[in-house]
């Protein structure tokens, strides 16, 4: 394996890594942060009257998956090397349709008009 593709696969592993440990941190807020907020409505009697620590902390919750989500499925399968991928194929199909287009025009004959055309302006 090159030196260069060791470092990608380096800088990818670190960039996962990252974001797990963004994720573990976020889960580790959430559960202190729903305690507090508990307390806060329970304990402490700010607004004992409703459950609205409930409201809290499932929206807290949903926003939990959706990072857990984002991590663990969309950033997986949808990562750099699913870019790099995507935009090789990307490329390849653009050359190929290019190549067409020139065979096409060549054929019409627009396309060696051109050149000439190209070729007489240089040369003045």
């Amino acid at each position: 394996m090159e030196p260069k593709d060791q470092h990608l696969l380096y800088e990818e592993a670190r960039k996962r890594a990252k974001q797990k440990k963004s994720l573990y941190f976020h889960f580790i807020i959430f559960l202190v942060g729903s305690v507090f907020i508990i307390l806060l409505n329970k304990y402490l009697g700010i607004m004992p009257e409703y459950d609205w620590y409930l409201w809290v902390v499932l929206g807290w919750l949903f926003i939990l998956i959706i990072h857990t989500f984002n991590v663990f499925v969309i950033n997986r399968f949808f990562g750099e090397e699913w870019e790099r991928k995507t935009t090789e194929s990307l490329i390849a199909k653009h050359e190929k349709k290019s190549i067409k287009l020139e065979k096409k025009l060549e054929k019409k004959g627009v396309l060696s008009q051109n050149i000439q055309q190209e070729d007489n302006t240089e040369t003045l």
